[in-house]
């Protein structure tokens, strides 16, 4: 075999493995705090109308 087609085989494998790296993060997340929840942070005091001194 020559150095290309090995470059070539290797380069295939990575992108391979990537794909499927993604594929199966995408699938079996992980369970907790997702981009939009709150992770057990109680905002119930926080006053909104209040104005800032």
């Amino acid at each position: 075999m020559s150095f290309q087609t090995i470059a070539i085989i290797l380069l295939f494998a990575a992108a391979i493995f990537y794909v499927g790296r993604m594929l199966y993060k995408s699938l079996y997340v992980k369970k907790g705090c997702g981009s939009n929840c709150k992770c057990g942070v109680d905002f119930s005091n926080i006053d909104v109308n209040k104005p800032r001194s």
